[in-house]
């Protein structure tokens, strides 16, 4: 099942004296990027919590903000810490001697000041550690369906494209014989034009290798087996976004020949809006996993 790398998720667990919550966005990115928001109390955890990710996706910048939210009891216990708070205001007082204009410390940033606050350890209370595990645990399930809800909808917009890419490619190997035979009788009205006699035979020659030169049978041929290789990836339930980006170059490259080469007003008007679909699924295509 194809999967985005774009989504949200929000994930809440609450217990009698303290909830956690975990909020988790995920952008397209090459690789897997993964940042964490944590409260102090549960920086020993980053490591666990990076791992379980990890676990959980494949590629994507990961943003994980939990939140820690403490009942009027818990909170209570803290006891202020007079070491922390001496270093803290001979810190203070260091600084106001070289920048005596800056603004003294507020009763917040002093609190929220490391160390400031403690309390016993079994204070703290320890299931919150497990809670936060858990809630995790749930958020990642959220994100993972949110991301191949998203992957679903992009896969059947770049099936729509195939769709159209088939119909393009149709139009145009439709045209090929009118174009050759209008290219051959502008050539010909020129060379009267001129009151040039050319030798028939050699002419003939001339006008064979200059439809070689522009037969875009082959990159015709080519984009149809690329269109049904990029088919066959929307279908697979793997990690695609590298196998597409592949595909998805190939078939830009194709069309850009079949541009370059095309001497038809017509065939040159689908090329371009073969070059716009093709584009459009590359844009799609960087979001997939």
């Amino acid at each position: 099942m194809p999967s985005s790398m774009t989504g949200f998720a929000i994930a809440e667990i609450e217990e009698h004296d303290f909830g956690v919550v975990w909020e988790i966005r995920s952008v397209n990115h090459r690789f897997l990027d993964v940042s964490f928001r944590l409260t102090e109390e549960f920086r020993q955890l980053e490591p666990d919590f990076r791992m379980t990710v990890k676990n959980a996706l494949g590629r994507g910048k990961i943003d994980c903000n939990l939140r820690f939210k403490a009942t009027a009891e818990l909170v209570t216990t803290k006891m202020l810490e007079e070491k922390a708070l001496e270093s803290l205001r001979k810190i203070e007082k260091g600084v106001l001697k070289h920048f005596p204009k800056a603004p003294p410390l507020s009763i917040s940033e002093i609190l929220r000041w490391p160390g400031v606050l403690e309390g016993s350890q079994h204070e703290f209370p320890k299931k919150a550690y497990e809670a936060a595990k858990e809630c995790l645990g749930l958020a990642l399930v959220e994100l993972s369906t949110s991301r191949e809800r998203e992957g679903e909808r992009i896969s059947a917009s770049m099936k729509e494209r195939t769709s159209l890419i088939r119909g393009i490619l149709l139009e145009i190997r439709s045209k090929l014989g009118a174009a050759e035979a209008c290219y051959r009788r502008k050539l010909l009205e020129r060379l009267e034009k001129v009151d040039i006699t050319a030798n028939p035979e050699r002419l003939e020659q001339e006008l064979v290798l200059l439809a070689q030169r522009l037969d875009v049978t082959e990159e015709l041929d080519r984009l149809e087996g690329h269109v049904v290789e990029t088919e066959d990836v929307l279908n697979c339930n793997e990690p695609m976004g590298r196998r597409m980006d592949f595909f998805i170059q190939e078939l830009n490259r194709e069309a850009n020949t079949l541009a370059s080469k095309s001497q038809d007003e017509d065939i040159g008007r689908l090329a371009v809006e073969l070059k716009v679909l093709i584009e459009q699924m590359r844009e799609q295509a960087q979001n997939l996993e």
